[in-house]
């Protein structure tokens, strides 16, 4: 289902280092700094030159050249880090002539995955796979400008998941108020709900998550178990993994930033033990969006290029990001770390998402939740209750329809909630009972007539 990397040069790839190094040691000596090429790291997009700087070289004074180098290598752009963690070497990180798309396809068999959730994020400088598992973080914010590779990163994280666990193992909340890049998914098995593409659901959604999180941590007190590994050893029924995926935050920000960003908080600081986790993406990497609050919680980040070192320290809380390359090159920071990781980003096609959609639509049938069914302080609406009932019933007055599913379609609402609905209709003389092949028999006329049966 997943395509392979054609990609092999090693000889242009080995004459395009030497000449590199040679030419890096020269500008250097132009502007009057002794050094040399001691090492050289390639990757699949960018190569690491490590420089050795004579005794008394002051090291900013290689990072001022990042864009002389730049200029004299005919690279778009490069990176310096001065100095490479834990060495005595300055890395200078030039862009490939010669680029390698780093296949989802390619590694996603090859990485480490014996994680609770591993997430597959690509190759780092070396060519070394990086995986990182989301159970640990316990939750990623990824931001980039448009075309950065930020939707594409959400796929291939996605799809890590979907290859390597089953919809008993994880369920998915997927927001998408674009509606563009999430919609794909509906109808895996792994989804709780269909993908919440209006934005004014998702602090509903986000709030069902909240009453779910604390039914957990009650399930957790009875076995008398700290977290979500304890109650799955000591349970006869298992309870999934939960991942909330939020693409386009920005645009939740927008309409009802109080709700959103409140619901986040809350779920972020926590909702680790009990096994729900968020994966967040913007292309909006602005304060108003990337929060004080949202950053506190959110530790593990992926940048990918942005428009400016503002951007970069928004996201990452130092510069580096608008130097990046595009296209899947990104800069990770795993919490508790200075040191951020350069990762080509593992590439996966649009194409390729319907055939792994369409293979696990064949192997299962979705059973989604009534998440929408619940007031906001958790409980389940029933019958006349529901603020919705007045609007289903001129529904089936004015179509003179009455059956769960058609209710369901008009309202954008669960089956078990229309099914209610209908059901709370009989009792009042509404409508009659179902007649086999034939449509019920609706009693009333107007809205008017149910207030009357009301009183």
């Amino acid at each position: 289902m997943l395509k392979k990397s054609t990609f092999s040069n090693k000889k242009e790839q080995e004459r395009e280092t030497q000449k590199k190094a040679k030419e890096l040691e020269r500008t250097l000596q132009e502007f009057g700094i002794e050094a040399r090429v001691t090492g050289v790291i390639r990757g699949p997009v960018i190569t690491r030159y490590e420089i050795q700087p004579a005794p008394g070289v002051k090291l900013n004074r290689i990072v001022n050249l990042s864009d002389n180098i730049a200029l004299n290598l005919s690279a778009k752009g490069v990176r310096i880090e001065a100095p490479i963690p834990g060495r005595s070497a300055v890395g200078i990180e030039v862009p490939n002539e010669y680029r390698e798309i780093v296949m989802l396809g390619d590694i996603l068999d090859r990485a480490d995955s014996r994680g609770e959730l591993p997430l597959v994020l690509g190759k780092d400088v070396s060519g070394k796979i990086v995986v990182s598992d989301l159970s640990e973080m316990p939750h990623l914010l990824i931001a980039g400008a448009t075309g950065s590779g930020k939707s594409v990163c959400v796929n291939s994280l996605i799809l890590s998941l979907l290859f390597k666990k089953s919809p008993e193992e994880v369920k998915f909340i997927m927001i998408d108020p674009k509606m563009v890049e999430l919609k794909i998914y509906n109808g895996i098995p792994h989804l709780l709900t269909e993908v919440v593409t209006d934005p004014r659901h998702a602090a509903k959604a986000l709030r069902w998550v909240i009453f779910e999180m604390e039914n957990r941590y009650k399930m957790l007190d009875e076995y008398k178990v700290r977290d979500i590994k304890g109650y799955n050893k000591k349970a006869s029924k298992k309870i999934p993994y939960i991942v909330v995926i939020i693409d386009e935050f920005a645009n939740l920000m927008a309409i009802s930033q109080k709700d959103v960003e409140d619901a986040v908080v809350r779920l972020a600081a926590m909702s680790r033990a009990v096994g729900i986790h968020i994966i967040m993406a913007t292309q909006r990497p602005s304060v108003d969006v990337i929060t004080g609050l949202i950053k506190a919680n959110f530790p593990y980040r992926i940048a990918f290029q942005v428009a400016s070192k503002t951007d970069s320290r928004t996201i990452l809380d130092t510069i580096g990001a608008e130097k990046l390359l595009g296209r899947g090159d990104m800069l990770f920071s795993p919490a508790g770390s200075m040191n951020l990781v350069r990762i080509q980003g593992a590439y996966v096609s649009e194409e390729e998402v319907i055939s792994v959609v369409k293979e696990l639509k064949k192997r299962s049938e979705v059973e989604y939740l009534d998440i929408f069914d619940y007031d906001d302080q958790g409980h389940e609406f029933h019958g006349g209750e529901d603020p919705l009932f007045d609007e289903a019933v001129d529904i089936v007055i004015k179509t003179r329809r009455a059956s769960a599913s058609f209710l369901q379609r008009r309202l954008k609402i669960g089956y078990n909630r229309a099914a209610r609905l209908i059901e709370i209709m009989e009792e009042k003389g509404i409508i009659g009972p179902p007649r086999g092949s034939k449509p019920r028999e609706i009693f009333i006329d107007s809205i008017d007539k149910l207030n009357k049966i009301g009183d």
